[in-house]
């Protein structure tokens, strides 16, 4: 691929916020913007629709205007109820404690069911710091920055721990040394691992680095996820895989205008690499350029992504006979053949329930290849931040080191959070 058509597809990414943006201006921060200078009355009408949506900031806002008066008439008892829904995080101190069991009550699944239905990580980190001296206000700044959990790392994509993961085949090991052209015939019978079942997890998370930098209410931000696959019910319980995947990205949100037509809530462009950490014939990577789009109807979210592979030198002629594991150049130069060029995932909600399908594609029709991915999470008891996690995978590309094999999997555990549109 020439330069120049790698300069017009850069320009063409990086033109997309001023496209988006160009029809109209976000109304909620015309209404920020507008408070900031005290237009309050032409403020009002937004400021109390984005407080009935659950806006925090803009409920204490309503609230300050019912206080003061503020472009509306004075009205004592709507400011407070929309301070206490502002402050609501800390409601489960003042709800009805009639469903409440004894802390004292032998009923084990009672008392679970109480850890689960109120914040116990928010009221045990209260509790701790009232046993601390928080005399000085580091210490006073550092206590509570750690019960806030305020580092700035948002969750990305799922979390989650799948200790029972049953796939059609039994895997195949890989060597760094040997691909399997060259695999020597008294290795052949160790050439797959013992058991269909292992374990899965993966942690993913992202760090905001900005907000608002170029006006368009956008944010930039580093991501990072890392998935493994543990066959801990093997002999010695090796790590069969790892896969890494860094990435930055700008989050654009649209114009009203974009967004009422058309449900396209914003968009997401940046850099994206993924590897395995490998080396010889075990190494797998890419690196991609990606654009989403991300739409909402109602309980229903629907990514869908592509995306452009930075092409690599190709490794010797040795490298692919076997004979030269060392050499430098792409590791999976047919990668595209199995992943294609993107994907679409659906995801759905009822009440705590949240149900999610993804497809993938290469639409080559003398050689198609896919993938297909099913997942639901329901909420583990009543916890707000444990589910149980149920997935289903069948196609190409569930990991790197098996990107063109036909897997066919079932995975059950726990998922520590949710996402909606990664």
């Amino acid at each position: 691929m020439s330069l120049m058509k790698l300069r017009k597809i850069l320009f063409l990414i990086f033109s997309l916020p001023a496209l988006l943006h160009a029809s109209s201006a976000d109304r909620y921060t015309t209404a920020l913007k507008l408070y900031e200078k005290a237009s309050y009355k032409e403020a009002y009408p937004t400021i109390k629709e984005q407080a009935y949506k659950g806006n925090k900031e803009a409920q204490f806002l309503l609230a300050h205007l019912y206080e003061k008066g503020l472009g509306v008439l004075v009205n004592k008892e709507q400011a407070l109820y929309w301070y206490k829904k502002s402050a609501s995080k800390y409601t489960y101190i003042t709800e009805k404690t009639s469903n409440m069991v004894d802390k004292n009550s032998s009923n084990l699944m009672g008392r679970i069911k109480e850890q689960m239905n109120y914040s116990s990580e928010e009221k045990g980190g209260h509790f701790a710091f009232s046993k601390i001296d928080t005399k000085t206000t580091e210490v006073k700044s550092r206590l509570l920055k750690m019960i806030e959990n305020n580092f700035g790392l948002l969750p990305y994509q799922t979390n989650y721990l799948a200790p029972f993961s049953y796939s059609s085949t039994t895997h195949q090991r890989h060597f760094s040394a040997f691909n399997d052209a060259s695999l020597p015939s008294e290795w052949q019978k160790h050439v797959n691992y013992d058991n269909h079942l292992e374990a899965e997890y993966q942690f993913s998370f992202q760090k905001p680095l900005t907000y608002n930098l170029f006006g368009w209410n956008e944010f930039i931000s580093l991501a990072y996820t890392q998935h493994v696959w543990w066959k801990i019910y093997d002999d010695s319980s090796p790590f069969r895989e790892t896969n890494y995947m860094p990435e930055v990205f700008m989050m654009l949100p649209t114009s009203d205008a974009i967004d009422e037509q058309y449900y396209l809530k914003g968009i997401k462009f940046g850099y994206r690499h993924q590897s395995n950490g490998q080396e010889g014939y075990q190494s797998r990577s890419w690196d991609r350029l990606f654009l989403t789009g991300l739409w909402q109807y109602d309980n229903l979210f629907i990514k869908a992504e592509t995306w452009y592979r930075l092409p690599e030198e190709d490794k010797s002629s040795a490298f692919y006979a076997g004979t030269d594991p060392k050499s430098n150049g792409d590791d999976n130069p047919d990668i595209l053949d199995y992943m294609g060029h993107g994907e679409v995932t659906g995801t759905y909600l009822w009440g705590e329930k949240q149900l999610s399908l993804m497809l993938r594609n290469n639409f080559k029709f003398h050689k198609n290849r896919g993938a297909i991915k099913i997942n639901y999470t329901q909420p583990f008891i009543n916890s707000s931040n444990t589910y149980w996690y149920l997935n289903l995978f069948s196609g190409y590309g569930e990991s790197m080191i098996d990107y063109n094999q036909n897997i066919h999997k079932i995975s059950l555990g726990f998922a520590y959070s949710r996402s909606l549109l990664n």
